[in-house]
């Protein structure tokens, strides 16, 4: 199967230099969202027609290229003058023996099972045309039909008043076999309000031809929403992440309020899992079983074992969190984080680069980086590792059972031994021996008589 996406427009109704189609929805472009669907059809070739955005668009496609599929090439339309005219673009590039399904770069939430059902009712030889019925179907193509059968599709500035009342509407998604959708193509005029080359003519030549013209409908109206403006772009927005909610509540997922998560990736839930109000997840997240995320967490890329708690307004990136661990509320997991079982991290406690055992924890106000922390640690409040002088980064050794007191600092390159003690508002520049109190700090003194000063009236 040949696959083209249209993806030239200006969009000017979005009021933005991004090109309409980069837009992201769910934390991707609105492009790519139409890429993967089409590759689920496993197409021989799959290309996409640009124009407005320069070499923005391109650059995008040749991202998405992998040697899993088949490579995205791309043509461009220029000047843009209409449908008809950005599908010519791609006929050097088709493969005749194929059909060609044509996609809308701009139309994201088309599913797979609803392109699948167009692909069987064109099979070889036949043009197949993705309509659905709707209740305002004001400046959408209309479908005429004569005996129940397809005959021409009309645009709304070209339609008359019966023609404008039809409310069988054109998605604009279709398939063709390809050698026919050539000639069409070779016949189209302009002689219309907008003076462009519609794609919707190639139906009259079809009946023409006597080549049958038959339709598919999609499992939901928004399927074939497409976008104008960021109110349109905001709105599929919404209806994406209910259907993702509403997805992960069949699989046993407890969210708080369906309409308050946002997905920008993939959310991979087991059983048990309670996520509150207000989350955002983006890249591949797990969640195993037992999780709970609270309310206004974003995760990143991350992975937390099962029985974890996770507490509000907590930032986990390219972590991962064991087994019955507690986190936050307001902790930050930045990039490099392994923490292990029943591990706790506290609120305003920062960790980045570092790998933290088993049933230790920092309950509140710390900075741990580039660190490696044992089993049973205690790490007291306004703890900060110094693992950076300028330059470098250094790293920080904490053994098993050592206690943190609070204030400390300790300077990198350092290590602090199995059982070792440090007093509160220790400075460590040198390695601390293992089950030993370590303390520096300067003498504690009372200065007799001392007054504290008043301010002096002017």
């Amino acid at each position: 199967m040949n696959v083209v996406i249209l993806a030239a427009g200006m969009g000017k109704r979005m009021q933005s230099a991004l090109p309409k189609v980069l837009h992201p929805l769910a934390g991707k472009p609105l492009l790519s969202h139409v890429i993967d669907t089409a590759r689920g059809l496993a197409p021989s070739k799959l290309c996409v027609i640009y124009g407005h955005g320069g070499a923005a668009v391109p650059e995008m496609v040749a991202r998405q290229n992998n040697g899993l599929f088949a490579v995205i090439d791309t043509a461009l339309q220029e000047p843009q003058l209409g449908t008809g005219h950005a599908v010519m673009q791609a006929l050097p590039q088709l493969d005749d023996a194929a059909p060609t399904l044509i996609l809308y770069g701009d139309v994201p939430l088309t599913t797979l099972a609803s392109l699948q059902r167009l692909v069987d009712a064109a099979g070889q030889d036949k043009l197949a045309i993705l309509t659905v019925e709707q209740a305002n179907p004001f400046g959408l193509g209309r479908i005429i039909r004569e005996g129940g059968n397809i005959v021409r599709i009309v645009e709304e500035k070209d339609a008359s008043d019966t023609e404008r009342a039809i409310r069988e509407i054109n998605s604009g998604i279709m398939v063709a076999p390809t050698q026919h959708l050539k000639r069409w193509l070779s016949t189209l005029e302009n002689k219309n309000a907008q003076g462009e080359y519609y794609l919707t003519d190639i139906v009259a030549r079809a009946v023409a031809d006597g080549v049958p013209v038959v339709s598919a409908q999609p499992s939901a109206e928004w399927e074939v929403a497409g976008v104008n403006s960021k109110v349109q772009l905001a709105e599929l927005e919404r209806r994406h992440q209910l259907n993702i909610a509403n997805a992960l509540l069949e699989q046993g997922v407890t969210l708080m309020d369906p309409a308050r998560i946002d997905v920008r990736g993939e959310l991979v839930c087991g059983r048990d899992v309670t996520i509150d109000v207000g989350c955002v997840f983006e890249g591949r997240v797990e969640l195993a079983d037992g999780v709970t995320v609270g309310a206004h967490s974003v995760l990143v890329n991350a992975k937390v074992a099962e029985g974890a708690n996770i507490k509000p307004f907590c930032h986990i990136e390219e972590a991962v969190v064991g087994a019955k661990s507690q986190i936050g509320p307001y902790a930050r997991l930045r990039p490099g984080t392994e923490l292990a079982e029943d591990v706790h991290i506290g609120n305003f406690v920062e960790i980045k680069n570092s790998q933290v055992a088993a049933h230790s924890k920092a309950n509140h106000l710390a900075y741990v980086g580039d660190a490696t922390v044992g089993s049973r640690v205690n790490i007291g409040a306004g703890t900060i590792t110094c693992n950076y002088d300028g330059a470098n980064k250094f790293r920080t050794v904490i053994e098993d059972d050592a206690f943190i007191g609070s204030d400390s600092q300790l300077i990198a390159p350092v290590r602090v031994g199995a059982g070792a003690t440090l007093g509160a508002g220790t400075t460590l520049s040198k390695d601390a021996p293992a089950g030993q109190l370590t303390i520096s700090r300067s003498k504690q003194m009372t200065i007799e008589g001392w007054k504290r000063p008043v301010k002096v009236r002017k």
